[in-house]
């Protein structure tokens, strides 16, 4: 049997399953140093975000901390999940073998829920502050928002562990990407891992935000009021603006999230047949979240524009 000249296969035994992409040297060059591009400024940003909280004392806040959490996370997709991901779209020849598979499958799964962990922390962080103020400083405190980063981080490590060992049968039969896949298809499991990951913790962060609005709303009629105009309120009025700009910023941080990672995981889990770009594109939006999150910092926290600056000059001992 003839093989065309233009089809190369990834093996010598001539597997139809197994062909190669054709792509000109320049473009698997370019798309190789874009991806790398992507990969190199996420980790960057992020170092950044997260050497500004570490070392300046004035930013370790119970809020501060969280972000940090959520930095480490998109450090996280920067150093592994990029070039990870970057490897199984560009090489059509899979022979990275069923371990490597795995572990493609479970870094994707525990930085999704990292990220849905920390946003609920966060929302939960932004709640406490904007319809409890007084006793804000009482209720969230460094040694319990360190605690509670600890048990999100933990929790998410060992039940995605669990996930990818015991329920999920990642396979690549013939050795090709096409076949590095969740083989279960919609199972009890899949549905029960989205109820746990997705479902439950972003009813919880869209409950908390509608209510973190409607007591922003009726806050900012009271700034206006006869009664916020009071010498006795001027400090209380300005803590709660700085709340609500803060709590503006993070929410921005979560419609980030679900704009990025929502469409992703309905391909994913529901295998929708998209088109090969269009997958390509929606493979890459969450892991372009992670690169997204410190510029929104850069744009609406002027801090992090300030510890940027001495991180950058290396005037940190100044500082």
């Amino acid at each position: 049997m003839e093989k065309h000249e233009d089809v190369q296969y990834c093996f010598q035994d001539g597997n139809s399953s197994c062909r190669k992409a054709l792509l000109s040297t320049s473009i698997y060059i370019t798309l190789y140093i874009f991806f790398s591009l992507i990969s190199a400024v996420t980790v960057f940003l992020n170092v950044l975000v997260i050497i500004s909280i570490s070392h300046f004392k004035q930013l370790h806040t119970p809020t501060n901390l969280l972000i940090l959490s959520l930095a480490a996370s998109d450090l996280l997709v920067g150093l592994i999940v990029i070039p990870v991901m970057t490897v199984a779209i560009m090489e059509s020849c899979w022979g990275f073998g069923e371990y490597f598979c795995a572990f493609h499958f479970y870094i994707t799964f525990l930085c999704t829920s990292l990220s849905l962990g920390n946003l609920v922390l966060i929302s939960i962080d932004r709640y406490v502050a904007v319809c409890d103020p007084l006793l804000y400083h009482s209720k969230i405190t460094i040694t319990g928002t360190i605690c509670c980063i600890s048990i999100t981080w933990s929790c998410c490590i060992i039940y995605d562990a669990v996930i990818i060992q015991n329920f999920v049968n990642v396979q690549t039969p013939s050795r090709c990407l096409t076949e590095c896949v969740i083989v279960e298809g919609i199972t009890w499991v899949n549905i029960m891992y989205i109820a746990f990951i997705m479902v439950v913790p972003c009813s919880i962060i869209i409950s908390l935000y509608m209510n973190i609005f409607v007591v922003a709303r009726s806050q900012a009629r009271k700034v206006f009021s006869k009664e916020a105009a009071s010498v006795s309120g001027v400090k209380t009025v300005r803590a709660n603006k700085s709340e609500r700009k803060a709590t503006k910023t993070l929410s921005i941080v979560v419609v980030n999230y679900f704009i990025c990672w929502i469409p992703f995981l309905f391909v994913f889990f529901f295998t929708f047949v998209i088109d090969n770009l269009l997958s390509v594109i929606i493979g890459f939006l969450p892991l372009v979240n992670s690169l997204i999150n410190p510029i929104i910092y850069a744009f609406f926290y002027p801090w992090f524009k300030v510890t940027a600056k001495h991180i950058l000059t290396l005037k940190l001992r100044r500082s």
